[in-house]
């Protein structure tokens, strides 16, 4: 046993998908006592937050300002006031107005004002322009001077008498500790579409995911495992009998049997455990059907021989003489279906037949609600891209794990 576990401990594939595998394990065990709290609180009013670090204004207006004068400071808040559509607009009201543009670099912020203060009048009416776009540019123009000239904003507030009170003054220079505000709320990957964030989500998913991959996965190869037995020790009848309910199942899909069962369950009632059980009982097959065949090439070898010929009983024999020669294929067997179980609920929720959207989340689930909400189509990326990446790793580390195995127990593989 030392030695093998040392063979497979020298694999490279299955070391290096092992360790992913752990960090994955790990980091959906270890960041919810860091970030404890439920996943699914929405604390976002809104939808899809971009990812970033959000800081409380209220707070911030009473916390103590340091000044810094950056040489860069009012380009860059210029730069902030034009996004690429007023950029772009610009260049369309220079020729409309039929002023030379050309040399003219829109992303240089300067340039591109410079020439709008010089150019610009209000008053101008450019063929073929609607009052709607006129008013457009009357807004952009003052964004612009308003962006350019404010050196400081006056924060007012009902004092006693119920008249406006001049409560705190924003220099352009005023400058806050990120520290010292009460209130920030860190989002390495943003809010969802309901407002919840989405690294919190995305762990406990993992988690839940990896919850049905197991129980799915020993459902699985507990059922195969034992059909699989009986059918290739026993033979005869009884091979006849599992074999002709295997390949019933077989040429049904499994996944057609997933939907209706999960659609004949109903929403209410598919918790993340009732799916898992239903992945399992119905992805067996191709585990029966490959430990019958093992079993088949390994029933009448001497050592199996010898132990009908002293008498012991069918159980032991199965147990002692059959399964260690078909354990490290019965390991393999089971980290593929985990990762084939993880897959079949990402599947099935995408289709809104998953567990149950208010209990848990799943990764399936995240894509589900990724998608009704269009976030591909707006170009919310960590609402889904994450998740994909998450699925995708979790499926290479589990075929990384079996492939090193394959290597090790089927000599014929090795280099």
């Amino acid at each position: 046993m030392k030695n093998t576990i040392r063979q497979v401990f020298h694999s490279p594939k299955f070391v290096i998908g092992f360790g992913l595998f752990v960090i994955i394990l790990l980091t959906s065990i270890i960041y919810p006592l860091i970030n404890p709290g439920d996943p699914l609180q929405m604390i976002g009013l809104g939808s899809f937050k971009k990812p970033g670090t959000y800081v409380s204004l209220y707070d911030a207006v009473g916390t103590e300002t340091s000044t810094f004068k950056l040489p860069d400071a009012d380009a860059n808040r210029l730069a902030q006031v034009l996004t690429d559509e007023d950029r772009v607009a610009m260049v369309n009201w220079f020729s409309a107005m039929e002023i030379d543009i050309s040399g003219l670099d829109i992303s240089d912020t300067d340039q591109l004002l410079s020439m709008w203060k010089e150019n610009y009048d209000e008053s101008a009416k450019p063929a073929g322009m609607t009052k709607a776009q006129r008013n457009y540019y009357k807004r952009l123009n003052n964004s612009i001077l308003s962006a350019n000239t404010a050196e400081k904003l006056t924060v007012t507030a009902p004092g006693e008498s119920g008249e406006p009170e001049t409560r705190a003054e924003i220099k352009t220079t005023d400058y806050v500790e990120i520290g010292d505000v009460a209130n920030v709320v860190n989002l390495p990957l943003g809010t969802d579409n309901f407002g919840r964030d989405v690294l919190k989500e995305l762990v406990s998913a993992i988690g839940t995911s990896l919850k049905i991959g197991f129980i799915a996965g020993c459902i699985a190869t507990f059922i195969g495992l034992l059909l699989g037995l009986l059918s290739g020790y026993i033979g005869g009848f009884v091979d006849d009998f599992i074999m002709f309910i295997t390949n019933i199942f077989t040429v049904i899909p499994s996944f057609v049997l997933l939907i209706l069962i999960n659609y004949s369950i109903g929403q209410e009632n598919r918790g993340a455990t009732v799916v898992a059980v239903v992945i399992g009982l119905t992805s067996w097959t191709w585990t029966t059907r490959s430990v019958r065949s093992q079993v088949i090439s390994l029933r009448n070898r001497d050592h199996v021989n010898l132990s009908k010929l002293s008498g012991h009983s069918l159980m032991r024999i199965v147990l002692t003489d059959i399964l260690p020669y078909i354990a490290s294929y019965v390991v393999m067997a089971f980290i593929l279906q985990i990762s084939s179980a993880i897959l079949s609920e990402a599947q099935l929720s995408l289709l809104g037949l998953g567990p149950k959207t208010t209990e848990v989340p799943t990764l399936g689930l995240m894509m589900n609600w990724a998608m009704l909400y269009s976030a591909h189509l707006g170009g919310y990326w960590w609402a889904y891209f994450p998740v994909i990446g998450i699925i995708a790793l979790i499926s290479f580390s589990l075929n990384l794990m079996n492939t090193g195995l394959d290597q090790v127990f089927n000599p014929t593989l090795r280099d």
